[in-house]
């Protein structure tokens, strides 16, 4: 990953604390991961390794977890910060246009 898409995903997450209202710090560690501290919570935000399925591991209180995508690594990081927030799940399927 290159130094400008580093500093990119460390900045999401410092502007989408934010958006969200949470007051919160967002740095690099020295092994490269991103570090967020807010409301006395501790994450950590790092590429996964290249033998899973995931991009993305996220660790909040001790428990890693893998996520596919920047918006996955959002919502982890939204649900741990925000106990309030209600995630809403989407799904697509294949339907007529007009119900039958």
């Amino acid at each position: 990953m290159s130094e400008a898409t580093k500093d990119k995903a460390c900045e999401l997450l410092a502007q989408c604390l934010v958006a969200w209202r949470l007051t919160g710090s967002v740095a690099r560690g020295g092994d490269g991961a991103i570090l967020l501290t807010c409301n006395g919570i501790d994450i950590s935000v790092e590429r996964a390794p290249p033998n899973l399925p995931f991009r993305w591991m996220v660790t909040v209180a001790g428990r890693k977890r893998g996520a596919i995508s920047l918006p996955a690594v959002l919502r982890q990081v939204r649900e741990a910060l925000d106990p309030g927030y209600v995630r809403n799940k989407v799904r697509v399927a294949v339907a007529p246009l007009v119900p039958s």
